[in-house]
């Protein structure tokens, strides 16, 4: 068979192969609207940890901590609900620290599922963040995870205050300036559940400041690696989520801000005050 030549340089170019290369390309390039959502992540991170190691602001924050806690643990749950688990309790602890006792599941799969579930659920948030009706489907999804962690944790009342809280913050955002604020709340609590997942993994396996916990369990249990190892393993994919959080809001939601107002009317849509 002949081989196949090309004429002209434009006719390379026109190749599918260099086609894809391009709608990769501009499916990835954020527009003006994703380049102010991509500042405003930048300043939570940064903001977070500034509030995180000052011990008087920390306490601005201390609710969403106690909210990561609760993906922390919820995800617990819902593994363990995945492999025939029975739920005893959900509990969160006013010092930030949270446990999901079980009876029965597959501990291979529930003991990671704190660090890498909150981080997923991070990332998700993240993506949502980027468009305003997405960010309103996050947050009806929020409510159906507040609702299993009020009804596993009913016995914990800053479970109760947390969730409350939220709540109230949620329904603000949703009927100001056609939901605009909430598409950047649901955008923080990405950026925070993945930021506590990455320093939750750090401080408990490859710092190692506390003897027991999930990893060193897990350990354990495999008997192959040490808790640093799959703590260094847990962390890579919890920047995966955070990363693929970022790129998917970016490939999937390029409309501006006024085409995101438009079409927030149409759903659900809030108060415009």
């Amino acid at each position: 068979m002949a081989p196949f030549l090309l004429n002209s340089t434009a006719e390379f170019d026109s190749l599918p192969h260099k086609l894809y290369v391009r709608d990769i390309k501009t499916v990835l390039t954020p527009n003006d609207s994703q380049r102010v959502t991509l500042i405003v992540a930048g300043c939570y991170v940064i903001l977070i940890f500034i509030l995180w190691h000052v011990r008087f602001l920390s306490w601005i924050i201390y609710p969403f901590k106690l909210l990561t806690v609760g993906f922390h643990e919820l995800s617990h749950a819902l593994a363990g609900v995945l492999t025939c688990a029975t739920i005893v309790s959900i509990t969160l602890d006013p010092d930030e620290g949270g446990s999901t006792r079980m009876r029965g599941g597959v501990p291979a799969i529930t003991l990671p599922a704190g660090y890498l579930g909150s981080s997923f659920i991070g990332g998700t948030l993240i993506a949502c963040g980027f468009d305003i009706n997405a960010s309103k489907v996050a947050c009806l999804v929020l409510g159906v995870f507040f609702l299993l962690t009020l009804y596993w944790a009913r016995r914990s009342w800053s479970s109760w205050l947390t969730i409350l809280f939220m709540c109230a913050l949620i329904a603000i955002c949703w009927i100001f300036a056609h939901s605009l604020p909430l598409r950047f709340f649901v955008l923080f609590l990405g950026v925070m559940s993945c930021f506590y997942s990455v320093w939750d993994i750090v401080d408990d396996t490859i710092a190692r400041k506390i003897n027991t916990s999930d990893a060193s369990e897990f350990a354990q249990l495999c008997g192959c690696c040490p808790s640093k190892v799959w703590g260094f393993v847990w962390l890579v994919i919890s920047l995966i989520f955070f990363a693929a959080g970022l790129l998917v809001g970016i490939a999937a939601f390029k409309d501006d801000f006024a085409q995101q107002n438009a079409k927030s009317e149409n759903f659900l849509g809030g108060t415009p005050f």
